[in-house]
């Protein structure tokens, strides 16, 4: 361990509600320390988001000992042997140190335990079995350390053996290579992945779910899609055939603040048809569902042509779709081998492009009765709108809806 890293370990735990917890279970017979990303990602210089504490104190002491010293423990997983400790204002998950009884490939059994070493050698990857504690004292039971230098992910002890325990590790070992991983995958590990994805149908697809979009916003999302596909993985996840190549060209993007239904929507979809199938197969949040649809619907309307498609055809899509979906329908067309200037231009076009702002009340007003006729003069009128190359202004689109009721009424 370098200078560096002892230095990022030691503001770790200076954390108010990191001194807080430990400082509350360290004491009268019990242990506690951090554990998992938090320590990962401090030794490798990255933010800290999640705190996560294992300990010897079973859950009821935790709460105990949470509400003597004016913290607030909320008892999110006690079956699991967890009790959120809110400190400082800032939630720490503490667990009870644990060994598995019985596993099924989805669930597991445990009992709770006092062992920090078993506790640990029961997770997934060297870089997660990490400990830290009160003391500064680092604890690598799994080289966990070399491994993290090295940029290289490795299941803990036999990667079959960890599959077995949980199929959904073979989504995670892509995506954790993803994130922290460099070069190809560790050759066991795939190997052992390749050998257990039929446990990955017996999987729920909103775990499945959880871990692609994961998957697709890390900075080594691009190859290691690739080397899925290869072992034949990547469309059993996803239910459609990959487009990679789309993928790779939106994907030279860092992936800090891109939606993940974006990139979902460029490894997978071409048409409404693909986005519903997908959605259905990945039981797709309506929010990221709604996102996808919006690309697709564009995408097909926009697509098929031999140049790219006119202004005018792109801001009817986007009376259907959405300027969101649309522009993101052109990206992905111009990620389709075209080139980037035009494409660019044609999205800043539709950003240019006034609100249409006539609405069914301006319809009524001009006479025509409540039904479907006000949604055919108002789609007329729109149509009118984009011809004339969308005039901005109030007067001078209701001028163009007048026409089109007088035109509808004829």
């Amino acid at each position: 361990m370098t200078e560096a890293q002892a230095a990022r370990l030691a503001a770790l735990l200076a954390r108010p509600e990191v001194a807080a917890v430990l400082a509350m279970l360290c004491r009268d017979g019990e242990a506690a320390r951090l554990v998992g990303g938090a320590v990962r990602n401090a030794l490798l210089g990255e933010p800290v988001a999640d705190i996560d504490i294992a300990t010897t104190a079973l859950p009821e002491e935790v709460m105990r000992r949470a509400r003597a010293a004016g913290l607030k423990p909320v008892p999110t997983g006690l079956a699991h042997g967890t009790v959120t400790v809110v400190a400082e204002g800032v939630p720490v998950e503490v667990t009870t140190l644990r060994r598995d009884l019985e596993t099924d490939g989805r669930h597991a059994v445990v009992a709770f335990g006092r062992d920090f070493r078993e506790d640990a050698l029961r997770r997934d990857f060297t870089i997660n079995a990490l400990g830290l504690d009160a003391d500064g004292g680092l604890h690598d039971y799994a080289d966990g350390l070399a491994d993290l230098a090295a940029r290289r992910l490795r299941f803990i002890g036999e990667a079959s053996q960890r599959i077995a325990e949980d199929y959904l590790r073979i989504l995670r070992f892509f995506r954790f290579h993803a994130r922290y991983g460099a070069g190809a995958p560790d050759p066991e590990g795939l190997a052992a992945c390749i050998a257990g994805r039929a446990g990955l149908s017996g999987l729920s697809r909103e775990r499945v779910r959880a871990e692609t979009l994961k998957l697709l916003v890390a900075p080594g999302a691009v190859a290691t899609l690739q080397a899925m596909a290869g072992a034949g993985l990547l469309m059993p996840v996803i239910g459609r055939v990959p487009r990679l190549t789309r993928f790779a060209a939106i994907a030279e993007e860092p992936g800090e603040g891109v939606h993940p239904a974006f990139r979902l929507a460029a490894l997978a979809v071409a048409t409404l048809e693909d986005a519903e199938a997908l959605r259905a197969h990945l039981r797709l949040s309506n929010e990221e569902a709604e996102r996808i649809a919006a690309i697709a619907g564009a995408l097909e309307a926009l697509s098929g042509r031999a140049a790219l498609p006119e202004i005018a055809a792109i801001r009817m899509a986007a009376t259907r779709f959405g300027r969101d979906g649309t522009a993101a329908a052109l990206v992905l067309i111009g990620a389709g081998g075209r080139e980037a200037g035009p494409v660019e231009n044609l999205i800043a076009a539709l950003a240019r492009t006034p609100p249409f702002l006539p609405r069914g009340k301006d319809v009524l007003a001009l006479g025509v009765p409540p039904g479907p006729e006000v949604g055919r003069a108002l789609a007329a009128a729109r149509a009118a709108w984009i011809a004339a190359d969308c005039p901005a202004g109030r007067e001078a689109q209701l001028a163009l809806l007048a026409e089109a009721v007088a035109l509808t009424a004829t």
